[in-house]
């Protein structure tokens, strides 16, 4: 062996004993690098899509091999529901989990990215449109110009009316005063429906007080969760101010840049997979909880559908009156070009 042969050898031996060296290296300095988030969720504790946003949380704590931990708190733990908009904007906490429809006044795109009443009857057909349509760029579009980035829907189906009187046709809606957020807000106003946005965490008491006769609150187990049955006797189905609903996570902007890739992704994955998981619970969970409600002495009342067919029409000017801005009226366009694809329109 040449004394060149030796000295090359040696050249990659001493690299290749390195080479786990400065892999460990990396490894161990990735392992102490975690970032640290906190979200408000709109939930109660305890409450089943609370805990789905704890497995939210858990997933991509997994999917990050543990760099980007996520502490979730229910709704109101950190500041009031009301004022998370502007909490996370601000930088007090990294992440919600909301409504859109909460902040339609002033952003009227978040009336069509949270729910569009009389709208797409099945969740699958609204998330296609976020994933397919470019809903999810148009919903980004909307929060970028406060600092805010949209980060993924969670998407699932119908959230029942809770009355205190019987509502046997839409027509009986006129002349009623009724908790609605978001675009439900006017359509239920045109409809002749008094309607107040009250925070979700207020619906019991409105409803037990009677400050309101009718409310949308959430999905129908969510609500006897929190013992709707006890103030409201009447349950009425299609939910048609709410036939399929958007919730969102929404990060400060300063802080998502900040992630790596790997971080972001965990972040949509993380959303999609919950948005599929806590949609087949809900979806297993209706028929025992209508039941639950039954045997707590609700009525259910089904609207017929051929009175749902002939309000959509007004339902659609609604719509149109309610898309004041650009994106907004995008908004709107895609989804009406894909719900007459869908000949549901």
């Amino acid at each position: 062996m040449t004394n060149a042969t030796r000295r090359t050898l040696l050249r990659f031996g001493a690299a290749a004993l390195a080479a786990p060296a400065i892999l460990a290296s990396g490894t161990t300095a990735r392992a102490q690098s975690v970032t640290k988030w906190r979200m408000q969720a709109l939930w109660g504790g305890g409450t089943t899509p609370m805990l789905y946003e704890e497995k939210f949380c858990a997933r991509v704590a997994e999917l990050t091999g543990g760099s980007l931990e996520i502490t979730p708190f229910a709704g109101g733990q950190i500041v009031p529901s009301a004022q998370a908009f502007d909490a996370v904007r601000g930088g007090a906490f990294e992440l919600m989990k909301t409504f859109d429809g909460y902040t339609a006044g002033k952003i009227p795109a978040h009336g069509f990215s949270s729910t569009v009443p009389f709208g797409f009857p099945e969740p699958d057909q609204y998330e296609a449109w976020f994933y397919e349509r470019g809903g999810l760029e148009m919903a980004r579009e909307s929060y970028a110009p406060a600092g805010l980035t949209y980060v993924a829907p969670t998407v699932y189906g119908q959230e029942p009316i809770h009355s205190r009187v019987p509502v046997r046709k839409i027509a009986d809606l006129k002349g009623l005063k009724g908790r609605f957020v978001g675009l439900a807000s006017a359509v239920m106003a045109d409809f002749g429906v008094s309607v107040s946005p009250l925070p979700t965490s207020e619906v019991y008491s409105a409803l037990d007080k009677g400050l309101i006769d009718i409310a949308d609150r959430g999905d129908i187990k969510a609500n006897f969760e929190e013992g709707l049955h006890e103030v409201a006797k009447y349950l009425i189905l299609p939910g048609v101010h709410q036939p399929t609903t958007a919730t969102s996570y929404v990060a400060n902007t300063r802080a998502f840049d900040a992630l790596d890739a790997q971080q972001k992704a965990a972040l949509a994955v993380a959303a999609r997979e919950i948005s599929g998981t806590l949609r087949q619970n809900i979806l297993v969970a209706n028929g025992e909880y209508i039941k639950k409600f039954q045997d707590a002495g609700v009525e259910i009342i089904d609207f017929d559908p051929e009175d749902v067919a002939q309000a959509r029409a007004k339902a659609v000017e609604a719509w149109k009156k309610a898309a004041t801005d650009d994106i907004s009226k995008r908004m709107m366009e895609s989804q009406i070009a894909l719900m007459q694809e869908l000949r549901l329109l």
